[in-house]
């Protein structure tokens, strides 16, 4: 795929979505790294629905603490995996206080080095948290990537590797979010909608489905 193709597809997926960003409920850079520890395996509906809950409980470092593991388990028991999220989430509002004063860094180091806290949602704290020009690749991205031929990898990281290097710096802020937003509601996993993608001359997928549904 050449540059001009690539520039075309994003300019398309802005003019669908002017401004994307998370589906994530959130109101504060804390409560947004809660949320995307929690999202992982788990739906964004999911993860809103039980942090309306807790958020309205806990919405800080010391208040989670404060609230107990227990108490923390109760809240987010409806998301997969939560007895592990839980454990990391207590681990991390430990660090944050003990390392930050409480605040989410904004360098990529130091986010890793969270509890629970890999190098996917460390891009994605980036970039929605903090602005920074990263490219968080779930298995949306993952999946849009390479059926379009937009950066075609074998693994997450080849395929964020090749979307930093091929996206044009005025699409790189937000490619994170146009391209999780185009894999959720258009190019979907088990039937997308070619039919009514606005991609469809553009992209290089052999098997686009004749009609929508």
């Amino acid at each position: 795929m050449n540059a001009n193709k690539r520039t075309e597809i994003y300019r398309r997926l802005q003019k669908v979505t002017p401004t994307p960003t998370t589906e994530l409920t959130y109101h504060s850079h804390f409560e947004l790294l809660v949320a995307v520890i929690l999202s992982a395996q788990a739906t964004d509906v999911s993860v809103n629905k039980a942090t309306k809950q807790l958020f309205a409980a806990a919405n800080t470092p010391q208040q989670i603490l404060d609230l107990g593991l227990r108490q923390l388990r109760g809240y987010i028991r409806t998301i997969g995996l939560y007895n592990t999220k839980a454990k990391n989430i207590m681990q991390t509002c430990r660090q944050l206080l003990h390392e930050h004063e409480g605040v989410v860094p904004a360098e990529r180091t130091s986010l890793e080095a969270l509890p629970g806290v890999g190098r996917k949602t460390a891009n994605v704290i980036l970039n929605t948290a903090f602005g920074q020009p990263t490219i968080a690749v779930d298995t949306h991205i993952f999946r849009v990537s390479n059926r379009t031929g937009l950066a075609p990898g074998a693994t997450v990281l080849q395929v964020e590797q090749k979307l930093l290097q091929f996206t044009p710096t005025r699409y790189r802020k937000d490619a994170h979010h146009l391209l999780i937003l185009h894999g959720r509601y258009t190019c979907t996993a088990r039937r997308p909608r070619c039919p009514v993608c606005p991609l469809a001359d553009l992209c290089e997928y052999r098997a686009k489905t004749a009609a929508d549904g």
